[in-house]
């Protein structure tokens, strides 16, 4: 112990520089601060503390030109004077610990809970480039969830980055929380990105729970946080997950959401001067979300593997607007949040018919993958006919695919949102079960036709 804290001491003393560049400010726009004096010792993402005083006001550098440097700051530029001074900051790594298991930190690696915490001993880089794909194993085997549809239909293999797209209100941080307790990994990293306070702590406590912060490291930047700090969220919760897979565990990565990701990386290009398009994101924002995607995944033959889940907002359920067209190009699969499948009160409330896994069907056998088709063939059949057989047009018996189809749709519906299965073959065995059910064709006779004479 008294090593690693002299460990600790040592590298906490080769930080200090007693020598730091200085940079006078020439100019503010909002909280856009233009810079002289720091062109040549400053790097695009560098960190900057204005003022001597403190608490001193930080930014962080997002041009670079020959006459100065703009940099963000993260907050209101109020107060601020020409000719203040602008101290660039040591580029300090970003240092996850063991001990930050069970804990709620920020962005930068300081506690949110009210408890001290301390570094570690190996910094890492926020945005560290993607393990060489050919390097990587590929995914690994099917994990247990403890939810059926997860088990069964949309399995979840070892390695593999799944897309949760969903709309406000229709159960995706109940359904995030019910992966982080129940999917197999040995260590659980949470990235909040622009989520609201008060959900914050709901999440942690209530949601969560004492057993799912047990083996979790939460990473939190509320919505009130600057876009730096919102947008780093997502950088240091992936390079948290990359320390554990790096130490052979196998990590789950939920990152909550990439939507407010990209929409934090659309405020600061634009306070650039980034030519946005689409919809006002710029065109960095793709290159982005793939960066970001592509860290997770299956790891090489010393390391674990980090299994990541990352939700979308999707307004509407519009699954063509930019950010979920992008994440789906670049993840193993994608998983649809319906809020009229919420409304009728089935949770998890997944359109299992938009959705899929890329796992498949190499993470199942031959009769799995029969079961799998068999439901989806059936539930496809009942939203074909689902607006005749509603409105009463069609007779039973009529064809024998919408009768298999109506007689599967109550105990879908309940398989669907069972949860605490114990095992995958207990999921399958109760799919098996649900699409056993059968309806008989209506034997009632035809009415008689009776024949009417008419008098010449």
């Amino acid at each position: 112990m008294s090593s690693t804290i002299f460990e600790g001491m040592v590298r906490a003393l080769g930080e200090i520089d007693p020598v730091r560049p200085l940079g006078r400010v020439t100019g503010a726009t909002g909280g856009l601060v233009q810079v002289s004096g720091l062109s040549s010792a400053a790097r695009l993402g560098d960190r900057v503390s204005l003022g001597l005083s403190h608490p001193r006001r930080v930014g962080e550098i997002v041009r670079i030109g020959a006459e100065g440097v703009a940099c963000l700051l993260e907050g209101v530029a109020d107060g601020v004077h020409l000719g203040d001074p602008v101290v660039l900051c040591n580029r300090r790594g970003f240092a996850p610990d063991e001990a930050w298991i069970g804990r709620v930190i920020d962005p930068d690696g300081r506690p949110l809970d009210g408890r001290p915490i301390a570094p570690g001993m190996h910094p890492r880089d926020l945005r560290a480039s993607a393990l060489p794909a050919r390097q990587r194993r590929p995914m690994g085997d099917r994990l247990a969830t403890g939810l059926a549809v997860f088990d069964t239909l949309l399995p979840i293999a070892r390695g593999q980055r799944l897309g949760l797209f969903a709309g406000s209100g229709v159960g995706k941080s109940t359904l995030l929380a019910d992966l982080a307790r129940g999917v197999e990994a040995d260590v659980i990293v949470i990235g909040l990105v622009g989520e609201r306070g008060r959900e914050v702590r709901h999440f942690v406590e209530d949601v969560l729970g004492p057993d799912g912060m047990a083996r979790s490291v939460v990473v939190a930047a509320t919505s009130d946080k600057p876009p730096q700090l919102r947008r780093r969220c997502a950088w240091a919760a992936t390079s948290i997950a990359e320390h554990f897979r790096d130490a052979g565990r196998q990590v789950l990565l939920l990152i909550d959401s990439v939507t407010r990701f990209a929409e934090a990386h659309r405020e600061i290009a634009a306070t650039a001067g980034e030519t946005t398009l689409l919809r006002g994101y710029p065109s960095s924002t793709g290159p982005q979300i793939a960066a970001l995607c592509e860290r997770a995944g299956p790891g090489h033959d010393t390391t674990g593997d980090i299994t990541a889940i990352y939700s979308v907002l999707v307004a509407g359920s519009d699954m063509d607007e930019p950010i979920a067209d992008i994440l789906r190009g670049v993840l193993d699969g994608h998983v649809v949040l319906d809020r009229d499948i919420a409304e009728r009160g089935r949770f998890p409330a997944i359109d299992l018919l938009r959705s899929v896994s890329r796992s498949l069907p190499g993470c199942a056998d031959l009769s799995e993958n029969a079961l799998i088709a068999g439901a989806r063939r059936h539930m496809g059949v009942y939203s074909r006919a689902e607006l005749m057989i509603q409105s009463g047009l069609y007779t039973a018996g009529s064809d024998p695919e919408i009768d298999a189809a109506i007689a599967c749709r109550g105990p879908l519906e309940d398989f669907l949102s069972r949860r605490g299965v114990a095992s995958p073959s207990a999921a399958f065995e109760h799919l098996r079960k649900a699409l056993s059910v059968t309806r008989q064709p209506d034997r009632r006779p035809a009415p008689r036709q009776v024949r009417r004479f008419t008098q010449n």
